[in-house]
C-alpha cells in the first residue's frame, strides 16, 4: 500500500524519476476510495460525466454544478491521490469566469487542480488562473467540448502541420504555467515528442506509451457502456475476477510499460 499523499510537485518529481503516473476518472465516493486504495495516483472528476453517469451523446451537457457535486463526492473517498477536475464547456469563456468557476470547484468541491481544453488561445487565461494561486491542467489533442468544430472524436496531429501545432500550443502552455498536461488522441511518436520537449509531466490517452502516464475513463477500463470500444481502451475486467483487480492490473500495467501496447496507439 502506498500511503503517502500525491502532490503536484512529486507529480514533476516522478516524470523525473521516469515513474509512470497512473490516472483514472472517477464520479463519487465509492469509486473514489477504492482508487485511492489501489494506489492511483491522480483521480479525474472528467466532464465525460455527462456520458458515462448520466447518458448524454457529448460532453456538453455537464454544468459547473454537475461537476461541483461529483468533485465534492469524489473528494470523501481520495485521501492519497491528487484531485483534478474538468472546468466544463463555457464555464472559462473570460480568464475571470474561469476563476470564478475554478474558485466553486476548489472551494465547494475540495479540487486541488483544475482542467481546462485548448491550446494558445487558453494561454491568458492559464496565465490568470495560475497567477490567482490556481493549479491548472492543459489538455492538448482531440477537445470534447470542441467535438462539433472538429467534426467528431477524430484522431489529431497526423499532419505535420497540426503535429507542430500541437507541440508549440503544449510549450505556449507550459510557459504560460500549467502543471500538467493531459494529451488525447494523437499519435504516438507526437505524443513521445511532446512529452520530451516538456519539463512538466504529459498523461497520455490514446497518445502511445511515450506519456509519462495514463488515464483512463473508469467505466472503459471496467468494459461497461455500449457501443464500440475506442482504440486506446483496454478492458482490464477480462480475467481479473473483480473490480479492485482490475484497477490494480491497470495501475500496474502503466507502471511497468505494458499499457498502453501498440494496439492501442494511433
Amino acid at each position: 500500500m502506498i500511503n503517502s499523499a500525491i502532490t503536484i510537485p512529486e507529480l514533476a518529481a516522478m516524470k523525473a524519476r521516469d515513474e509512470k503516473i497512473v490516472a483514472l476518472t472517477a464520479y463519487d465516493a465509492t469509486f473514489a476510495q477504492l482508487l485511492d486504495e489501489s494506489g492511483v495516483d491522480v483521480i479525474l472528476v472528467g466532464d465525460s460525466l455527462g456520458m458515462v453517469i448520466q447518458g448524454h451523446e457529448t460532453t456538453l451537457t455537464t454544468t459547473l454544478d454537475d461537476m461541483v457535486y461529483h468533485t465534492r463526492c469524489v473528494a470523501r473517498g481520495a485521501k492519497r491521490a491528487l484531485l483534478l477536475a474538468d472546468l466544463p464547456f463555457m464555464s472559462y469563456p473570460t480568464p475571470e469566469r474561469a476563476a470564478e468557476s475554478a474558485a466553486r470547484l476548489i472551494r465547494e468541491g475540495h479540487a486541488q487542480m483544475v482542467k481546462l481544453e485548448g491550446g494558445r488561445s487558453r494561454t491568458e487565461t492559464v496565465r490568470f488562473l495560475v497567477g490567482q494561486g490556481i493549479p491548472v491542467c492543459g489538455h492538448l489533442g482531440l477537445l470534447p467540448q470542441s467535438v462539433y468544430q472538429m467534426g467528431g472524436y477524430l484522431v489529431q496531429g497526423r499532419e505535420d502541420r497540426s503535429a507542430q501545432t500541437l507541440l508549440e500550443d503544449a510549450l505556449l502552455l507550459q510557459e504560460a504555467g500549467v502543471g500538467l498536461l493531459v494529451l488525447e488522441c494523437v499519435p504516438a511518436t507526437l505524443g513521445e515528442e511532446i512529452t520530451r520537449a516538456l519539463d512538466i509531466p504529459v498523461i497520455g490517452i490514446g497518445a502511445g506509451a511515450g506519456c509519462d502516464g495514463q488515464v483512463l475513463v473508469l467505466h472503459d477500463l471496467l468494459g461497461l457502456g455500449s457501443g464500440k470500444r475506442p482504440r486506446f481502451v483496454k478492458d482490464f475486467m477480462a480475467g481479473a475476477g473483480d473490480i479492485p483487480s482490475a484497477i490494480l492490473a491497470y495501475a500496474q500495467a502503466v507502471r511497468n510499460g505494458s499499457f498502453p501496447a501498440k494496439e492501442h496507439s494511433f
